[in-house]
């Protein structure tokens, strides 16, 4: 485990004592070692493993005995019987401003509340002004507290995160002359939002490295600097974390500290049933150690194959490991085009021939033109007579370029009543239609629903676009019932997009595995507005991962033939 994680499982349970109303020096003491923890200069495991946890100000006998059993399993029996006695939502309620943890424990045992959303609910009725020791201006105070935790983040979007990382990974693989550099944790995972950036090197001298680290250019300030580990501020603001290790413990340490914890808590149970324990210095049988300088050998020591990052978060990867069955994951490198592209005839910034040049210099066999429709009042949309002009422009950039072909389509707006923008006459005349909801996205659930399973019972629309409407850290998902579009597309053989737009991945991964299991087609769109963002696919790349897609199931990888083939054979049902 990490020092931070370690200090946030301290204070986890600081938090749950005071709760329970224990006697204060009991959770002065949590806090107490959770901040020395923190602060230290080096990996909390190292101290473990030389046996020194006492030397850290604040641990004495009862809180080593502790960390040793956190440091070795993973787990704290202590904390599970605090978390036994005091929900763990209840302590998320200490982030509202003006909750305290006795006004915690007073809104979880008046109230029931367990969730920032409880507390709101109970506020917006009025019920938090009746309990002991409130009254309607702290039900007021506590009602715009939850406002502000409700939109507040400080996590960052992986499009936000990934260059920044891959930044400081080329900056110091060029100052170490070390290919062993590499961005780990939820990054690597491919998780839609992430937290810091975390990154792991193996080279001969670990302490040059965290030197080189904290000397960057793009350092604002050094947190802490020791010989195995170092955290910086970043001048955007963003905050990374540098940990350096020998060559030989490489690969156990990429399989650590990218997780996730609860992949890596399963794979440690693995080893301990084959008499093992495993770090991120790698396998230890006895006295003999055995040292897995590559990923691939963490797995092929507990008799698994390779598991790609993006699957390891104990949703079953370990189990379709054992049995053969992790799925042959869509690469980048599968996909024959984007059939979701915006220019500058409707809200893009680049032309049709700009666009289509640069779909072909990222070796795409086909691109689909795919701007707004005019009813959606924004963005420029195209009417009959302008989809009739562009479809000349299109023609003629088809006549003049060689090794792409450009698809004629539109982004059709959905009507509040489930109606499509365009009329079947004008729909059927383009190569693709892809269908979005932009308007009216807070309509209750059925009423959304049904716009979305109206506009899949359309002969003429081959795609919904960005299915659940959300925009991360900005606007929720709609009300609208996934499960029964998924079921819709099943039936009609609609394809769902994942929309690539890092403030969308859209379908996320649950959903996407989903889609899997049911059979429906997917499509990786970059829904780009300009040529710089159509290499934003490669979110929805890492987003079909995270959701188990192989090839098979995006619709983009076919080549253009059989594309065609499948525009033209699906028989969606007709309401």
């Amino acid at each position: 485990m990490t020092n931070r994680e370690v200090a946030e499982l301290l204070r986890l349970i600081a938090d749950l004592l005071e709760i329970k109303g224990e006697v204060v020096y009991k959770s002065l003491a949590y806090r107490r070692a959770a901040a020395s923890v923190e602060a230290l200069p080096q990996d909390i495991s190292e101290i473990w493993q030389a046996g020194s946890l006492r030397q850290i100000p604040g641990v004495g006998a009862a809180l080593e005995k502790k960390l040793d059993e956190l440091l070795a399993t993973g787990q704290l029996g202590y904390l599970r019987e605090l978390q036994e006695q005091v929900p763990v939502g209840v302590v998320g309620l200490l982030g509202i401003p003006g909750v305290g943890p006795k006004t915690a424990r007073l809104l979880w045992e008046q109230l029931g509340a367990v969730s920032v959303d409880d507390v709101a609910r109970a506020a917006r009725e009025g019920k938090l002004r009746a309990l002991p020791g409130l009254g309607e201006r702290s039900e007021q105070a506590i009602l715009a507290g939850v406002h502000s935790v409700l939109h507040r983040s400080t996590r960052i979007s992986l499009g936000t995160a990934w260059p920044i990382a891959n930044g400081l990974v080329l900056a110091m693989r060029q100052a170490l002359n070390e290919s062993s550099v590499e961005a780990v944790g939820s990054l690597r995972r491919g998780r839609e939002t992430i937290g810091d950036i975390d990154m792991l090197v193996a080279c001969g001298n670990p302490a040059e490295a965290t030197a080189v680290f904290v000397a960057l250019s793009d350092v604002a300030q050094v947190v802490s600097h020791g010989p195995t580990r170092a955290t910086v501020m970043l001048k955007n603001g963003l905050q990374a974390d540098l940990r350096a290790l020998k060559v030989e413990h490489y690969g156990s340490a990429l399989q650590y500290f990218t997780g996730s914890k609860e992949h890596n808590v399963a794979l440690r149970k693995l080893a301990q049933q084959r008499g093992l324990s495993l770090s991120k210095y790698g396998f230890r049988e006895g006295d003999r150690d055995i040292l897995c300088p590559q990923e691939q050998d963490v797995y092929a020591v507990l008799g698994l194959p390779w598991i790609p990052p993006e699957l390891r978060e104990d949703r079953g990867e370990i189990t379709a490991a054992q049995q053969g069955l992790l799925p042959d994951l869509v690469e980048s490198s599968d996909l024959r085009g984007d059939l979701h592209v915006h220019t500058d005839w409707s809200d893009g910034v680049s032309s049709v021939q700009d666009v289509a040049l640069a779909a072909r210099q990222l070796g795409y066999e086909y691109l689909a033109i795919t701007d707004h429709s005019s009813g959606l009042g924004v963005g420029n949309g195209l009417d009959a007579e302008r989809l009739r002009m562009q479809r000349a422009e299109i023609d003629r950039i088809n006549e003049l370029l060689d090794g792409i072909t450009i698809l004629q389509g539109v982004e059709v707006e959905i009507r509040a009543d489930g109606s499509l923008d365009h009329p079947d006459e004008i729909l059927q005349q383009l190569d693709l239609v892809v269908a979005s909801l932009h308007l009216g996205m807070r309509q209750d659930t059925e009423t959304i629903t049904r716009r979305l399973l109206k506009a899949m019972e359309s002969p003429h629309v081959d795609i919904i676009g960005h299915p659940s409407g959300r925009l991360i850290g900005q606007r929720d998902a709609s009300n609208v019932d996934l499960e029964r579009v998924l079921d819709m597309a099943a039936q009609t053989g609609t394809a769902l997009e994942v929309n690539a737009s890092p403030n969308r991945l859209d379908l996320d991964d649950v959903r996407i595995r989903r889609a899997v299991e049911l059979g429906v087609q997917l499509c990786i769109n970059s829904d780009a507005h300009s040529t710089s963002m159509l290499g934003a696919i490669g979110f929805g790349v890492v987003t079909a991962r995270r959701g188990w897609a192989e090839s098979s199931s995006i619709l983009n990888t076919l080549p253009l033939h059989k594309l065609r083939e499948w525009l033209s054979g699906r028989s969606p049902l007709v309401s």
